[in-house]
């Protein structure tokens, strides 16, 4: 391929993401949703903090007044040291009680807010883990990453400065412009007129910011998306020699970043000049016309003194009100993607008051259904089978036919889009997903494994059982021979997908991991398809104890492995076509009856 068209293919590549710009006006109402985060600190945490404020407030309203009107106006005029000796005493007491209320301030808000991080997180993930496959098959993992990571860190400044800053500026201001008009209304009114003039400026700028932060967290999810899927896909890339490939198309992705961090940065920058330039000019008026309100005896030089302290304390909350609003636009940006995930609603939803089944038999009833994973895909058509509790149920077919759907469907990881999925005599979605759940077991043809020793990996199968439990779980199914074998037997740290283990010993921890799990219902699929015939001859052993008296469906191309399935049922294109037991259907020479020759041919030719 030429070097033009590999750039085309890694344009186009990168042109198709499932994030977009979520493109609304400034929303209050998303706003204060995310602050009644802040709700459950209202009692302590967020009082206390307040107090900090209005202590450090106060005493920095309070010295420039006895700087300038009591010491230079009376005690150094009056030349009356003792006024000034309690003068220098009493301001310097308040600038300690300020740095002290300045130090606690700092931590509680910390604390604060480190806990609304820890709780919205918490909520995210809670939130994401309940809802439905078909949210997953539409998102890439490294986009609900950023989500719940970069997006909620994105807060943190806001919620551990932003807040209280914005209370305490707003305080500071009120308080400032107040005590300007006392000291001198002319020269307070002088001063203010340019004030006008630059909110008109920044509220121009106020969408521009915005959309720019949302473009940033835009082009972050793509950067963390692609980074996740390379990583994932590493021995793919390698095997296929598509490393510069992979690393023009991360540079794309890395420079979109970069430039929506550019654009971002480069906005908010030019309000703090705007205030900057707006300072100069008020100092300009200050100077000028101060000096003139001195000259005619309208002010004294303690108020002038005081008035200039107040005027750069004035322009100081102005500023720190600007870098908290590109906060809130910040935090605007980031909310808006948190609760669009938030907001998001299980497609499988649970029943209102759901049927929880103590002891559940395990028999499985499709009537006439129907499911399509989109308007052009019809998974099944109008399918109708009976699984009797207890029975054990092969399903076979050509990839695409429908077997891992019914499995999904009994799951119910997915609901039916017509028709009736039934256990036990009651539909399905009367039943309390996780207790349903809670009573089957699923083993995939790609297990995984997580980051941990091998004993916790089994244990997921049911979190509370013991060691010794365990370990009977891993002799039943004949994993305690390799695992014995390992460098701290069950104890043996192993990485996220469990790399250092051969697919067989991934596949034969699932199997422990089911069988610990006791479940009413059993579904393998495709659960022994990349198991060698030694390891293979170890599973059947272990299936007799895993399917004992369970209701079990086997999805399998391998067809060698469901020979002695109660009942096996042929798919096609969502259609049953066949079903009975292997002779029965062998008797018949049907469909199944050419899969198993087609498959007998190709081992006999290899």
């Amino acid at each position: 391929m030429k070097n033009q068209d590999k750039k085309l293919v890694i344009k186009e590549r990168f042109r198709y993401s499932t994030d977009t710009v979520i493109d609304k006006p400034f929303n209050w109402k998303q706003m204060w949703r995310l602050l009644s985060y802040l709700k459950p600190y209202s009692k302590k945490l967020l009082p206390l903090a307040f107090l900090a404020v209005i202590v450090s407030a106060v005493v920095r309203l309070t010295a420039p007044i006895l700087i300038g009107k009591y010491t230079l106006d009376h005690a150094i005029k009056n030349n009356d040291m003792n006024l000034l000796t309690i003068l220098v005493i009493t301001i310097a007491g308040l600038y300690v009680l300020s740095y002290l209320a300045n130090t606690f301030r700092i931590k509680w808000m910390n604390m604060l807010g480190q806990n609304v991080i820890y709780d919205l997180r918490k909520d995210l993930f809670t939130h994401v883990q309940s809802l439905s496959h078909r949210f997953f098959d539409q998102r890439s993992a490294g986009s609900i990453l950023v989500r719940i990571m970069n997006d909620i860190n994105s807060l943190q400044e806001l919620f551990t400065s932003g807040v209280i800053n914005l209370l305490m500026d707003f305080f500071l201001l009120i308080g400032v412009v107040v005590l300007l008009f006392t000291l001198s209304p002319e020269l307070t009114l002088a001063i203010l007129v340019i004030v006008p003039l630059m909110f008109f400026i920044s509220t121009s700028l106020r969408k521009k910011i915005r959309r720019s932060w949302q473009t940033v967290r835009l082009k972050q999810s793509k950067l963390n998306s692609h980074l996740n899927e390379s990583i994932q896909g590493i021995r793919v890339t390698q095997s296929f020699t598509q490393e510069t490939e992979n690393i023009e198309f991360f540079d794309g992705v890395n420079t979109e970043n970069f430039q929506s961090w550019k654009n971002a940065t480069r906005r908010n920058a030019m309000f703090t000049p705007m205030v900057e330039m707006t300072n100069a000019i008020g100092t300009a008026i200050l100077l000028w016309f101060g000096a003139t309100l001195i000259s005619s005896g309208s002010i004294t030089i303690g108020t002038f003194v005081s008035f200039a302290f107040y005027l750069g304390m004035f322009w100081e909350p102005i500023s720190r009100l600007g870098q908290v609003y590109n906060q809130l636009l910040i935090g605007m940006a980031s909310s808006e993607r948190i609760f669009e995930y938030m907001d998001e609603k299980p497609i499988v939803a649970e029943a209102k008051d759901p049927i929880y089944l103590k002891n559940m038999e395990g028999k499985i009833d499709f009537e006439s259904v129907e499911f399509a994973y989109d308007e052009t895909r019809k998974a099944l058509n109008q399918i109708s089978l009976s699984i009797d509790a207890g029975q054990t149920v092969a399903l076979v077919g050509l990839t695409g036919s429908g077997k891992t759907t019914i499995a999904n469907l009994i799951s119910r990881f997915y609901d039916a889009t017509a028709g009736e999925v039934k256990i036990d005599g009651i539909n399905i979605k009367e039943l309390s997903i996780e207790d349903l759940r809670s009573k089957i077991s699923v083993v995939l043809q790609d297990t995984f494994i997580f980051s941990g020793t091998i004993l916790d990996n089994i244990r997921f199968g049911r979190p509370t059982a013991s060691d010794e439990e365990v370990m009977e779980a891993a002799k039943a199914v004949g994993t305690d021979d390799f695992i014995q074998q390992l460098s701290n037997g069950y104890l043996t740290e192993v990485e996220e997908r469990g790399n250092v283990l051969s697919v067989g010993e991934r596949q034969l921890i699932s199997f422990a991991r089911a069988l610990l799990a006791n479940p009413t219902i059993i579904i393998l699929d495709e659960a022994t398809a990349s198991i060698d015939t030694e390891t293979e001859i170890k599973i059947q052993k272990a299936l007799k104890t895993l399917l004992k008296g369970r209701t079990a469906i086997m999805i399998a191309h391998r067809l060698s492995t469901i020979r002695e399935a109660d009942n096996i049922i042929v798919l096609d294109h969502g259609n049953i076509m066949e079903q009975g037991n292997h002779e029965q259907l062998m008797d018949r020479r049907g469909i199944y009856y050419g899969l198993v020759k087609a498959q007998f041919n190709m081992l006999d030719v290899g």
